[in-house]
């Protein structure tokens, strides 16, 4: 007898670009049959919804556990809300602890959703002695990294992060130095937030193309929309697709909103990015206590970069036309950079996925369903070399989403940024059920993924 069948839904065949009238069965937490199947200990009757594989979210960050006010989720609990099943954490090279201390944590305690992680540069860079953002890194500190990178490699992470922009004292050379030890796997990844926005996007994405060129790893370049959504998004996507014409392993991911979010502290807001972004201090949203929901000006920024540098700010900046053009294009697949403190920060961690189906698709059809769907699972799922998640077919994980077509909307705001979204009926991870009927009923099904076990 089956664990769990899924009758009457709308399965969204992926690779066909159809919807398949049926029902699925699934034993042991796999998908054992679509179509008719046998009777099951559960029945799911999913009339007149749709049935996707859980979503997966390529770039997201992970919980800070020493400053979570319970010690224990907060991120990981939106993106099971909004449908994800799967993340990849320690992007934009920020692990938020020990890629082994969140190991041993959702080990003993699970998680809301699955978790893959990079080891972050910047992470290392402080773990080898080098705390001066500004500073390059000595030959000793270099070879130290080597040896943490192949480390963390042979733990299980997927890839090497770099936080180009958050460290300007990282050069290029030591960026590509660092991979020496993992050089030219093609089942490793690279990612990374850009040296630069706006204005200097191009040559952010050259360099980036060069040290996955020179390092011979699959490269993927992070939240291309709050890169280059500024003016140049046409000239950015033709750029990256000509370094993969030329052979290059390079592709992209986005976020469906047009603010961008991080420490008020980081190097992104140093003196002369207002100019660059042609704002002026109110287009900075402080995001915690306390100055929680405050719009800058002079005063108020330069007192949060001083005396709160770990908060939350977010600055609306960018052109959504553009990130609706970059959502749109071959190399580019959906992820949230969702990040959050104490429940504080950006709504794209709780609203990315149900934003881009409800308003992107259903509301404005300016991005077609099946491709949608494809950017939030397969696509990412390939990206990460997951072998049994993305699609649902016989085999695969029961990883699954349920969603409501006609309700699917982003709930979360810039004042609320943790709101459930609307639609996401049920989720299913490793065929338990996480999400029934809108409401979650478990939070543990998660684990935490070393990168051959997927």
């Amino acid at each position: 007898m089956l664990d769990i069948k899924i009758v009457n839904g709308k399965i969204i065949d992926i690779e066909n670009k159809k919807i398949i009238e049926g029902d699925i069965g699934i034993k042991d937490g796999k998908i054992t049959d679509i179509g008719s199947v046998s009777e099951a200990k559960t029945v799911i009757d999913a009339e007149g919804k749709y049935v996707s594989p859980g979503f997966v979210d390529i770039h997201m960050h992970e919980e800070d556990f020493s400053l979570t006010k319970k010690k224990g989720y907060d991120i990981a609990h939106t993106m099971l809300n909004m449908g994800v099943t799967t993340c990849a954490v320690g992007n934009c090279g920020n692990n938020r602890q020990g890629i082994e201390e969140l190991y041993d944590f959702i080990n003993e305690k699970g998680n809301p959703v699955n978790y893959l992680s990079y080891i972050g540069h910047n992470f290392l860079r402080n773990e080898v002695g080098n705390t001066d953002i500004y500073k390059k890194s000595s030959k000793e500190q270099i070879e130290k990294m080597q040896k943490l990178v192949a480390q963390a490699i042979d733990f299980g992470a997927v890839g090497v992060s770099y936080g180009l922009e958050y460290c300007p004292g990282i050069d290029t050379e030591e960026a590509i130095a660092i991979t020496k030890e993992i050089q030219g796997r093609d089942d490793l990844l690279l990612a990374a937030h850009y040296r630069k926005d706006a204005i200097y996007a191009l040559d952010a994405i050259d360099e980036m193309a060069h040290i996955g060129k020179e390092s011979g790893i699959p490269f993927q370049i992070s939240h291309l929309s709050s890169c280059s959504a500024y003016g140049n998004m046409t000239e950015a996507l033709n750029l990256i697709q000509s370094y993969r014409d030329k052979g290059l392993d390079i592709m992209v991911d986005a976020y469906p909103y047009d603010a961008f979010s991080t420490f008020i502290g980081s190097a992104v807001f140093d003196d002369g990015c207002l100019e660059i972004w042609n704002k002026d201090y109110s287009a900075i949203m402080l995001t915690e206590e306390p100055f929680k929901g405050m719009y800058c000006d002079k005063e108020l920024f330069e007192k949060a970069r001083k005396e709160y540098p770990e908060m939350l700010a977010v600055a609306y900046v960018m052109n959504e036309e553009e990130i609706i053009e970059a959502l749109n294009h071959p190399l580019v697949m959906v992820a949230s950079d969702g990040i959050y403190r104490n429940n504080s920060g950006h709504p794209r961690g709780a609203g990315t996925f149900p934003r881009v189906i409800g308003r992107f698709v259903r509301d404005e059809k300016v991005i077609e369903f099946f491709d949608a769907i494809n950017k939030m699972t397969y696509m990412p799922a390939k990206r990460l070399n997951l072998k049994n998640k993305g699609l649902l077919k016989e085999g695969y994980d029961a990883d699954i989403t349920i969603f409501d077509y006609d309700t699917i909307i982003d709930k979360a705001t810039f004042q609320e940024p943790q709101l459930r979204p609307s639609g996401i009926e049920y989720v299913l991870l490793g065929g338990k059920v996480a999400i029934e009927k809108g409401k979650t009923i478990c939070h543990t099904l998660g684990k935490f993924y070393k990168r051959w076990e997927v």
